[in-house]
């Protein structure tokens, strides 16, 4: 089983040491890992922008790169839906689309295909976990709240794993926190008020760190806990369970 690991842009700018988490766990579990070099970004933030075309290319580059993997493992929910739904309309009339099925989010694929059952990494801390939009509903890493389906949640389940670790959620565990790309940029005001709310309802658990599948939802949060002056550690899921290894 051949992997290649995809670092999106914005990971690989501004939280380097999640893609470094990502490799290290990957490897710790005894599998087969590639990076290939000069990826670029897969062309969201064109198409969230309404510039769908200039995504094109990007996404021919991406199949290019990535088309000879068993498996392509991003630790971005966001991204990972971004191929995985949008490429094959994308590159529709150009060429077979390859890579919307072999992509998968990290916590999707050790939770469904690695099957990790084995102890992880170490972190002994009070964790709060936030539910990124695109893992819920696109991705299904948990049971959407609207929907009356048995409660599961596959990144609660690998978190566990990790010795030491308390994980808790906070009320409402699947609202949106108000990231969102563009939203908000265009709706500030009210992508910073749900920040706001998100951000309490992380606190009132008492935990020390909120945890989740996604740099950018943490992103936002932890920039409207350091505006407000709060004490809160961010970290990525993979963080934590490549904690020690």
């Amino acid at each position: 089983m051949k992997i290649g690991l995809f670092i999106p842009c914005y990971v690989d700018v501004v939280y380097p040491q999640v893609g470094v988490a990502t490799y290290k766990l990957l490897k710790h579990l005894g599998l087969d890992v590639d990076y290939p070099l000069n990826q670029t970004c897969c062309g969201q933030p064109m198409a969230n922008a309404g510039f769908e075309q200039k995504a094109v290319p990007l996404a021919e580059k991406f199949e290019d790169k990535f088309k000879g993997f068993d498996y392509i493992v991003a630790p971005s929910v966001s991204c990972t839906a971004f191929v995985k739904l949008n490429y094959p309309r994308l590159l529709k009339g150009r060429h077979e689309c390859t890579t919307s099925s072999k992509i998968m989010d990290v916590v999707e694929f050790l939770h469904d295909v690695v099957k990790v059952n084995q102890p992880l990494g170490k972190f002994p801390h009070k964790v709060s976990l936030h539910n990124s939009c695109h893992g819920v509903r696109e991705l299904g890493l948990s049971s959407p709240s609207e929907e009356n389906v048995p409660k599961f949640n596959k990144i609660k389940d690998l978190l566990q794993l990790v010795e030491g670790i308390e994980v808790v959620e906070p009320e409402r565990p699947d609202e949106c926190c108000g990231f969102g790309g563009m939203f908000s940029v265009e709706e500030t005001a009210i992508s910073a008020q749900m920040g706001k709310d998100k951000v309490e309802r992380h606190i009132q658990t008492g935990a020390e760190y909120v945890t989740g599948p996604d740099c950018s939802c943490l992103m936002h949060m932890a920039g409207v806990a350091k505006k407000q002056g709060l004490k809160m550690e961010f970290m990525h899921a993979v963080e934590i369970m490549a904690a020690g290894l």
